[in-house]
């Protein structure tokens, strides 16, 4: 049986289209590509500037070998390098080194935003900290915390056709993160569509969370509970895939 963060990229993979264009954030997204249907190509986008990413690599060396880290960027790097067995240059948003698809592009920083905020994105996947129920978005900031900046999301959730949203239902001491109100900074209002989690698929539309889907075993009552915003549920709820 998949993992936790494993499940919840198998069921947003099969949300997604044929031909889309998808821009994989930090965290649980990145596994999406791991999942993509057989016969399907969905164009993975890198906000630092490539479109056609394909699977992570394992990690190619031991951590404590320092000359086999040296060993294989010397061996996969310049123009020497290999997109198809991996580039010490080409790595996703959780800086894991990655492969390419046959076509795929690089480019610069520049064009790669001109893409998010140009609106040719057709789905966005990010984690979250909270969800509210009129779809509010915070995932950048703690406040009290150290943080290392907003990165892209406040762009990439303004210019996707669609903002799925990855993450665990409840946060590492239990408490729900679907609110009926966010209470952290805000990184974008009313801009989820969907949530998916280890327990359920949540639709985000008319200021309700509609539940689509939900994992084996769980009752309405169980879900509701881990729930801060009140659910409502579809009138054909399908089970999760596992």
């Amino acid at each position: 049986m998949a993992g936790k963060r494993e499940m919840i990229a198998k069921n947003i993979a099969a949300m997604l289209r044929d031909g889309d264009v998808v821009n994989l954030g930090v965290g649980i997204p990145t596994l999406v590509g791991n999942y993509v249907p057989e016969g399907m190509t969905v164009w993975f986008q890198g906000e630092n500037g490539c479109i056609g990413v394909d699977k992570e690599l394992p990690f190619p060396w031991d951590f404590d070998n320092y000359e086999s880290v040296v060993g294989w960027m010397k061996r996969n790097g310049g123009e020497d390098g290999d997109w198809k067995v991996g580039h010490k240059d080409l790595g996703n948003a959780n800086d894991i080194f990655v492969t390419l698809l046959p076509g795929a592009c690089c480019f610069d920083s520049a064009l790669s935003f001109a893409i998010i905020r140009g609106g040719h994105l057709d789905a966005t996947v990010l984690g979250a900290l909270e969800v509210d129920m009129e779809g509010n978005l915070a995932n950048w900031m703690i406040p009290g915390k150290k943080l290392s900046g907003m990165g892209g999301a406040m762009d990439l959730v303004s210019g996707s056709k669609r903002v799925i949203v990855a993450t665990e239902h409840c946060n590492k001491y239990g408490a729900p993160k679907l609110l009926k109100k966010c209470t952290l900074p805000l990184t974008a209002v009313e801009c989820v569509n969907m949530i998916v989690t280890e327990l359920c698929i949540v639709r985000c539309k008319d200021h309700k969370m509609t539940v689509t889907a939900m994992a084996p075993g769980i009752t309405r009552e169980e879900l509701q509970a881990k729930t801060d915003a009140p659910l409502y549920f579809a009138d054909e709820v399908c089970e999760m895939l596992m």
